[in-house]
């Protein structure tokens, strides 16, 4: 079963950069689409980027130009690099990915970040 462990997160000031890290246990031989997803306290989940296995890529809005997904040549390690940090990106990010038909799709623990003085 495949299993995602997120490392990465921490406090940071207003302005700074994290990376994300997310490993994932092993393979995926069908297309599939990786994600980070963010949940800030008494909100929602909410999409931040994807990569998919062709690699294509989305982000959310909020945060376009500043932060990038990517990963590595084997494909079991994804990446989140997280630059000109605000306090509204406060939240714990999760790790995704969803593969196969029907859909499975399999969650991280989640790693909590704080952007704070």
């Amino acid at each position: 079963q495949v299993q995602l462990v997120e490392s990465g997160g921490g406090l940071v000031q207003p302005g700074g950069s994290l990376r994300l890290s997310c490993a994932r246990s092993e393979s995926i031989s069908t297309r599939y689409t990786m994600g980070w997803y963010r949940q800030a306290p008494g909100r929602e989940r909410d999409l931040v980027a994807t990569i998919t296995s062709g690699g294509r890529t989305n982000y959310a809005d909020s945060v376009k130009g500043r932060f990038t997904i990517s990963n590595d040549k084997s494909d079991l390690k994804l990446y989140l690099q997280m630059n000109s940090l605000r306090t509204e990106d406060t939240a714990v990010y999760y790790c995704n990915v969803q593969f196969g038909s029907p859909s499975t799709s399999v969650w991280g623990q989640g790693t909590l970040v704080t952007v704070s003085t």
